[in-house]
């Protein structure tokens, strides 16, 4: 695999995150800050390009949270990508926030199954299932938004350990329990980090999936939602 430097940048969730991969080194930074993402995200990139002493035209690529997630927090993180990757004429990755979850919970439990799941509000959950391959975290089932009871759907191997992760098992820990032996779920108060996104984005460029800017899209899961107008307002 090619040496290659590349910067993530991740604010889907209550956690803003950059990361900076120069070789095979990382260098990250992240803060739980869910209201402060658009003043965080580009300070948070720029104090790393400066670490590296790097500058942005010297970068193959930018990888970045395209979803599922906030909404507000994708479009911040997306939009933050666009920016810069004009500004330096490079290449997007838009990496997904359940893989580099999957990513980190794999980091932490060497499980090679791994079932992610972020709280979509709502009753629902973003939920996703992935194989440790190589290095890289493989999907197993699409990525979806679903009600929290139908978690077991993202399991495809009935024999095998999952460990599970993510804020999704921590918000409806009623409606998903109980939980078979075969799933281990420890680390829920987890979020995606631009560290798992930057090492992810490896394979994901070796796959050819870079975009232009222009071209680069969030991924929501959920298409619409109902706003309820609250009395007197």
């Amino acid at each position: 695999m090619k040496k290659l430097q590349l910067l993530a940048i991740d604010t889907c969730t209550e956690t803003c995150s950059a990361a900076l991969l120069v070789g095979d080194e990382i260098i990250a930074n992240s803060k739980i800050a869910p209201r402060e993402h658009a003043q965080l995200a580009l300070p948070m990139a720029k104090a790393l390009l400066a670490e590296a002493g790097l500058s942005l035209s010297q970068l193959d690529a930018i990888a970045f949270g395209r979803g599922p997630g906030s909404f507000t927090g994708v479009r911040i993180g997306t939009a933050t990508a666009q920016g810069l990757a004009y500004g330096a004429d490079l290449p997007l990755l838009p990496m997904s926030t359940l893989q580099a979850l999957a990513r980190q919970g794999y980091r932490l439990s060497k499980c090679p199954l791994q079932l992610a799941a972020i709280d979509a509000r709502m009753n629902e959950i973003y939920l996703g299932s992935y194989r440790h391959l190589d290095g890289d975290l493989v999907p197993q089932v699409s990525e979806r938004v679903c009600p929290p009871q139908q978690w077991q759907d993202a399991i495809t191997d009935a024999d095998a350990t999952y460990f599970a992760t993510g804020s999704g098992w921590l918000a409806y820990h009623q409606q998903m329990a109980p939980l078979p032996s075969q799933v281990t779920c420890h680390e829920v108060d987890l979020f995606p980090l631009a560290e798992d996104m930057v090492y992810l984005s490896q394979f994901a460029w070796q796959r050819g999936e870079a975009v232009d800017a222009a071209e680069a899209q969030p991924v929501y899961l959920r298409d619409t939602v109902t706003w309820k107008k609250l009395p007197g307002r």
